[in-house]
């Protein structure tokens, strides 16, 4: 089932690219970077259901973006994303790819405003230098919005994105004993500041 939800994931994100590149009118394609100002979860260790709530901390995302239309417009990206959470003095992290496909509306000169969901695959975890295999689903979706200014072929946008679904990473801390289980919410609450331009 997850051999299948992979595949299905990046014929998807390939198909969405291949359609950017051929419109025409006001379609654009380029590269985008920028940083993340992120958290994930709640953190619950094994012996107690007392939460850690994280601390938020910078990331920083890369990638390529599709842009259709022009007054109204679809974006479709593909970007790599890097996230860190700290809860105490324990680091988690996260390092997956995000699939945002946008529909964004220009409302004054360079100004937009866009929203849609965002596809994300989760490629490694690791909390405290625990590489953690057993994520309860590594494809999830969750939701962007946020605005923009576009000039030319340079834009800057600022967008918030919010996992929907419970997706929690379960592992062994050997530091509380063998055999007991803790857990952390891999959901993404972050704030995301990105530079783009259009080849």
């Amino acid at each position: 089932m997850k051999n299948l939800k992979k595949s299905a994931f990046l014929v998807a994100i390939l198909a969405l690219f291949s359609f950017s590149l051929s419109a025409q009118n006001g379609s654009a394609f380029g590269f985008k970077g920028g940083l993340n100002y992120s958290a994930n979860g709640d953190y619950f260790e094994s012996i107690g259901e007392n939460a850690k709530n994280p601390d938020r901390n910078i990331g920083y995302h890369i990638g390529l973006f599709g842009k259709i239309g022009n007054k109204l417009y679809f974006r479709p990206e593909l970007v790599y994303t890097a996230t860190k959470s700290e809860y105490e003095s324990d680091n988690f992290n996260i390092k997956k790819l995000d699939a945002p496909l946008l529909v964004g509306l220009k409302v004054l000169g360079p100004v937009s405003v866009f929203g849609g969901p965002s596809l994300q695959y989760i490629l490694d975890t690791e909390f405290d230098g625990i590489d953690i295999d057993n994520v309860e689903d590594d494809f999830s979706v969750g939701l962007n919005f946020g605005i923009g200014l576009n000039f030319n072929k340079i834009g800057i946008d600022l967008r918030y994105e919010r996992g929907f679904n419970d997706n929690e990473a379960t592992f062994i801390n050997n530091n509380l004993g063998s055999g007991t289980a803790s857990r952390i919410d891999t959901r993404p609450d972050q704030l995301i500041l990105s530079l783009s331009i259009a080849l």
